[in-house]
């Protein structure tokens, strides 16, 4: 590592700090985080092998959360162990380009899942707004391109953030990051160069992303429940908007916890480090903890195959 002018040129290792103003107790907070993945690992990997086990389950719905469920596995997994390397086994380093990576993996991981819950609200909208096209539309094929496509957006929309960094920023005020994970904003913070345009593409890649599925979601719940309420039934009313209640708790959880950890990062300057820290590791986490049980909780066909199992 060689230093000029009271900067480092192009570190190898940086150092993870953790929780910033936490470091005393961040052994115990390992341990419901240590919990929580645990838990999302064996709750996601339960609901692959029940939808792939049961064939009455091979419809669009129950294979976009099977696709669901194998993101958040990857997803906490990127940050977990090496948290817990911090927080338990006093293991801060990290080399610069695997910190790069693992950037780059969560922010994938990131854009998939919006991208899979964009995905689950468009077949909401066709099985309750247009349900004899229904099969026809959302075949196996479509599937299978769907998540070809979600993959390849979130992909060439994240490699241009490592790009810039790896190209664009030599010069480094320090190798501290005052995170407990490689985030984008956090990282970038060291450089002592411009970087204007990293943090002008961060914010472009999070509102043409994010912003355009949250769009895209509400609008097709908007004429979803135009349609719900137009059925002439109660009883109809409730089955078709029963359908929609896990998705909507889905939507919900990941992009109101994502926009208030985004936010308060950029914007929050008066709120205390720990608290950033605290929502950003909390927002990688709890999604993939939720997400199974609240499908497994709302979806009679799951709790039904979880019944046979735990009974056997």
């Amino acid at each position: 590592m060689l230093k000029l002018n009271g900067t480092v040129f192009m570190p190898s290792v940086l150092t993870l700090v953790g929780i910033p103003g936490l470091e005393s107790v961040q052994f115990w907070i390992g341990i419901p985080f240590c919990a929580m993945y645990i838990t999302a690992l064996f709750g996601n990997s339960l609901l692959l092998v029940i939808i792939k086990s049961e064939r009455s389950l091979h419809e669009p719905m129950y294979l976009f959360l099977a696709m669901l469920g194998a993101t958040d596995i990857s997803l906490s997994t990127c940050i977990l162990p090496k948290m817990l390397g911090i927080f338990w086994f006093h293991l801060p380093d990290i080399y610069f380009d695997a910190c790069l990576f693992q950037m780059w993996l969560i922010h994938t991981f990131q854009c998939i899942e919006s991208g899979i819950l964009l995905a689950m609200a468009l077949d909401r909208y066709v099985a309750i707004c247009d349900p004899l096209r229904h099969a026809i539309i959302f075949s196996h094929q479509l599937l299978t391109q769907i998540g070809v496509a979600v993959t390849l957006r979130a992909v060439i929309f994240s490699a241009p953030c490592l790009i810039l960094i790896k190209c664009r920023l030599k010069h480094f005020r320090t190798t501290v990051v005052s995170h407990s994970y490689c985030e984008h904003m956090a990282v970038v913070k060291l450089a002592a160069e411009d970087i204007q345009i990293n943090k002008i593409y961060g914010l472009f890649v999070a509102f043409i992303i994010l912003g355009f599925d949250i769009i895209v979601i509400i609008l097709s719940y908007i004429r979803i429940f135009i349609t719900v309420f137009n059925l002439p039934q109660r009883e109809s009313r409730l089955k078709a908007f029963n359908t929609c209640i896990a998705h909507i708790c889905v939507f919900l959880e990941f992009y109101l916890l994502g926009f208030f950890s985004f936010f308060t990062h950029r914007f929050g300057f008066h709120i205390p480090p720990y608290i950033h820290i605290l929502l950003s590791n909390l927002y990688l986490l709890v999604p993939p903890l939720l997400n199974p049980i609240v499908y497994g909780v709302k979806t009679k066909q799951i709790r039904d195959r979880l019944s046979k199992i735990f009974s056997l």
